[in-house]
């Protein structure tokens, strides 16, 4: 008898709508983390159309009869939309416009904790915030920054904008004159990498140095547009792209029929990308501002504290003692800071092996990076960087 054919049961790709904008470099990561786990899961048919941040929603939305919802819900228009499909969904927005569904975003406060320490590593005594009042996520930067100065003894100035929405050259005049009427040398931290780059454009037209008057963090680091500023700005790196996979997994279960709690989840930054922008030491001892440019220059190079002595007029003893005063670290704990900075860039932007990113970064043994980085961040290297890319 002949064998009979085993029946094919073919499972139907869930629908997934993605309402998330393609125009910056945060959402594109926001996509890409999407991608990423239906990749190791079970793929999906998506829905997507080209739009900017909080563009109205697609008018297919209205009779879609699909699985669920991803989406970036900036506006009213977009909230009564999604609500409406009465569909399972994931909001990637800090709006909160609809506080029934589960949302993901990025941990604020770590964010501005990364930002606030750059600066203060950095030797600045006065600090600038410069926002977005229209945005929830750039109030929360604002507020945890000024915290964390505050807990290490600062004070810090926030710009507020008089200026109507659209009033460029308002904006532009208001922002000058706030810049110049600030105490310098001042560390700045503006709310993404646009309001960075504004901030840098109105200091060359106030006739300002950055970074050595003012030194700008951004946040976002998008790429193009901090390499394209003027001098090149320094960002906070947010972990889109695992925002985006949590996004997904919370989805998926939801889209099981599993239950998901209307909660925040907070997505750690991956660090920070330091360039031009905030490359100073804002301190008057020259001994001290050479010793550290010294390690920037050449911590993955295998250096010790003797290297560094070489390189300055002055004994260990004094070094140290100088470097604790003005830094409130020993020159040692300096190069590990810098060493261990680097491999981070080198575990998330490249695929290299942990023994080549050991080589690279001054660590003779691949098990003594493995150690001291996990010491320093609670996690193994590639337990860091399989959580950074999702």
């Amino acid at each position: 008898m002949p064998e009979k054919k085993r029946e094919q049961v073919k499972v139907r790709r869930r629908e997934v709508a993605v309402l998330i904008e393609t125009s910056n470099a945060y959402a594109r990561g926001l996509l890409q983390g999407v991608v990423h786990y239906i990749r190791e899961h079970r793929p999906w048919s998506f829905h997507v159309m080209e739009q900017g941040r909080g563009d109205d929603p697609p008018p297919w939305l209205a009779g879609w009869k699909g699985d669920g919802i991803i989406a970036r819900i900036e506006t009213p228009r977009i909230a009564r939309a999604v609500v409406r499909t009465g569909l399972p969904a994931v909001d990637l927005s800090a709006a909160r416009l609809v506080p029934a569904l589960p949302w993901v975003e990025t941990d604020d406060e770590a964010i501005a904790r990364l930002a606030a320490e750059h600066l203060l590593e950095r030797g600045f005594k006065r600090f600038a915030f410069c926002g977005d009042a229209r945005f929830n996520w750039s109030q929360w930067r604002e507020g945890h920054f000024a915290a964390r100065l505050k807990a290490a003894g600062q004070t810090c100035e926030v710009y507020r904008s008089e200026a109507a929405v659209g009033d460029v050259a308002g904006e532009t005049r208001q922002l000058t004159r706030w810049l110049r009427e600030l105490p310098k040398p001042v560390g700045i931290m503006a709310c993404y990498d646009i309001r960075g780059q504004q901030v840098l454009d109105a200091c060359r037209g106030a006739g300002l140095a950055v970074p050595d008057e003012v030194a700008v963090i951004g946040v976002d680091n998008d790429t193009l547009l901090c390499e394209l500023a003027s001098p090149p700005l320094s960002s906070v790196i947010p972990n889109a792209h695992r925002a985006g996979y949590e996004a997904a997994a919370l989805l998926d279960h939801m889209m099981a029929g599993k239950r998901v709690a209307a909660v925040a989840h907070l997505i750690a930054p991956l660090g920070i990308a330091a360039r031009q922008s905030t490359d100073v030491l804002a301190v008057e001892d020259r001994d001290v501002a050479q010793a550290v440019q010294f390690i920037r220059e050449h911590a993955s190079e295998g250096i010790n504290v003797g290297d560094v002595l070489r390189a300055v007029p002055l004994s260990r003893r004094v070094l140290e003692q100088r470097f604790q005063r003005l830094l409130g670290r020993t020159p040692r704990a300096e190069i590990m800071h810098v060493r261990l900075a680097r491999v981070k860039q080198l575990l998330v932007e490249t695929d290299l092996p942990l023994y080549l990113v050991a080589a690279r970064t001054g660590f003779e043994h691949v098990e003594y990076l493995s150690v001291v980085f996990k010491r320093e961040t609670g996690r193994t290297p590639r337990a860091w960087r399989a959580e950074a890319r999702g």
